[in-house]
């Protein structure tokens, strides 16, 4: 019986391990990150919808969010290398996290 607790006890602490990386990213700021994004890349990207001043080089955030292949980690990657012209903002891993937050929460449902 203890055996058994103990095997239950390891199994929920390990499901709690595998959830958590998941529950954090409930924590972003999706409203801090439109902020963020308003500040430094609306010269390049269309930030919010139904605007109409950007460069032509760089695709909107709504669109960049719903490619099927965006997800946290590969907005997170094209985030942290940076790729000409993009510049490297050096935003600290919570405005980074805001900002993923605000273009995912661009997703068409």
């Amino acid at each position: 019986m203890i055996e058994t607790r103990m095997r239950s006890t390891a199994w929920a602490v390990a499901a709690a391990l595998i959830v958590l990386p998941g529950e954090a990213a409930v924590a972003q700021d999706a409203a801090q990150g439109h902020d963020l994004a308003r500040r430094w890349c609306t010269s390049c990207h269309l930030v919010e919808p139904g605007t109409s001043s950007a460069a032509d080089t760089a695709p909107p955030f709504a669109t960049i969010a719903n490619d099927p292949k965006t997800t946290v980690e590969t907005l997170h990657a094209w985030m942290v290398s940076p790729h000409p012209p993009m510049p490297n903002f050096n935003l600290s891993r919570q405005e980074e996290d805001d900002v993923v937050a605000y273009i995912l929460s661009l997703k068409l449902r």
